[in-house]
């Protein structure tokens, strides 16, 4: 075992010869079903909320739509030789939508991940058809956008683009069987090394469970450890990994909360649950009013990144150039290529606004799905290189 400011990492993980940690001993019970619960939405009226939001796309000259509408309702108990018994009574909702257009032989396309632990009356909050509306007429304007020329530029990032990257280049390698190599077969292994810095002094990295209503959430994870929030990236340094029962028990330290299964019948493994960066003090005027010469990309279209999580990629899809402080004309696809670390050291400033999307995310052998949150604020970036 290796140290290094006071975090280890041990580069070895033996399935059934690790300890594990057997804490226990826990009775509790947790309900999270909303106030307007699935039960009590008829079908028709589920038909009706999908059938007025293709019309919306179908009005607003969509060639391509796509429509989805999951429920997931669960009624668990959770027992153990440790002596916890857990009752857990939940219901989560996933909504999805693409919508594509097509002008003159050139395409363009749009979707989003909407999810909640809870009822309807969240979904139906998000107001839909306004989002769905917005975004359609705004792939209109891509198909009409020029590219920009490559170079290096101020940028700033909206929350979608803050969230996936929380998601990929935070969570993931902060999951300690991808330290470990454990995952390295399926789903990749992480470029962490001990307690390294990963951006400047602002940055913080947050994975929480317990965020109410998010599509992450749970209070006990899937081998009865209580959930809460964890600091991946601490100002700026790697702070605190996402551990299961297992790999905790390597460190010789209790879970935090991270051992998730898609099904009572597939293994825990270190999971993500709502991962996003924290917000910080400055609003959107103050981010782009001393921007000279900058872009602004407020969501993504297309990202790569790679298996242990650090070479990375984002390509644009509302995008507009910055001047003088000022937002002004409309951009297609310009991309940023760039490294976890680079990503992170770029940020001199971090809105104080938040906002999340929703996914399921894949890892294991055989592969298990689990729904996440992924979020974060508006974020300022110097001197990156877009093309």
């Amino acid at each position: 075992m290796r140290y290094k400011k006071g975090i280890a990492i041990k580069k070895s993980m033996m399935p059934g010869k690790n300890k594990m940690d057997e804490s226990g001993n826990i009775k509790k019970s947790w309900k999270s079903l909303g106030t307007k619960k699935i039960n009590d939405v008829d079908l028709n009226e589920k038909i009706s909320f999908l059938m007025d939001l293709d019309k919306i796309m179908l009005d607003n000259n969509a060639s391509i739509r796509i429509n989805n509408l999951n429920e997931t309702y669960v009624n668990e108990l959770y027992l153990n030789t440790s002596g916890s018994e857990i009752s857990s009574e939940y219901s989560r909702i996933f909504y999805f939508y693409m919508a594509g257009i097509q002008d003159s032989g050139d395409f363009e396309e749009s979707f989003q991940e909407y999810g909640c632990t809870g009822g309807y009356d969240y979904i139906y909050n998000l107001k839909l058809n306004d989002k769905i509306k917005d975004d359609v007429n705004s792939i209109k304007m891509s198909l009409k956008a020029n590219r920009i020329k490559p170079g290096k530029y101020d940028v700033i990032v909206g929350p979608e683009i803050s969230g996936i990257v929380a998601h990929e280049s935070a969570g993931h390698p902060m999951e300690y069987d991808r330290i470990v190599g454990r995952e390295a077969a399926q789903a990749g292994k992480s470029f962490i090394n001990n307690r390294m810095r990963i951006g400047s002094d602002i940055v913080n990295v947050i994975d929480d469970p317990t965020f109410e209503n998010s599509y992450g959430f749970y209070l006990y994870d899937d081998e009865g450890s209580p959930a809460r929030k964890r600091y991946l990236y601490k100002n700026g340094m790697v702070n605190e990994y996402i551990l299961n029962r297992e790999s905790a028990g390597i460190l010789s330290e209790k879970s935090n909360g991270g051992g998730r299964s898609s099904s009572w019948d597939m293994e825990p493994l270190a999971r993500m649950s709502t991962t996003y960066i924290e917000p910080g003090d400055y609003n959107f005027d103050e981010l782009i009013d001393d921007i000279k010469e900058g872009i602004y990309i407020k969501s993504f279209t297309e990202w790569n990144i790679d298996d242990i999580r650090f070479n990375e990629k984002y390509v644009g899809k509302e995008a507009y150039t910055i001047k003088n402080g000022q937002i002004e004309k409309r951009i297609r696809r310009p991309v940023i290529e760039t490294n976890t670390v680079n990503f992170y050291s770029s940020i001199d400033a971090v809105a104080n606004d938040l906002e999340f999307s929703a996914g399921t995310c894949g890892k294991g052998d055989p592969e298990q799905g689990v729904p996440v949150w992924m979020g974060g604020p508006h974020l300022r970036l110097r001197n990156m290189y877009i093309k």
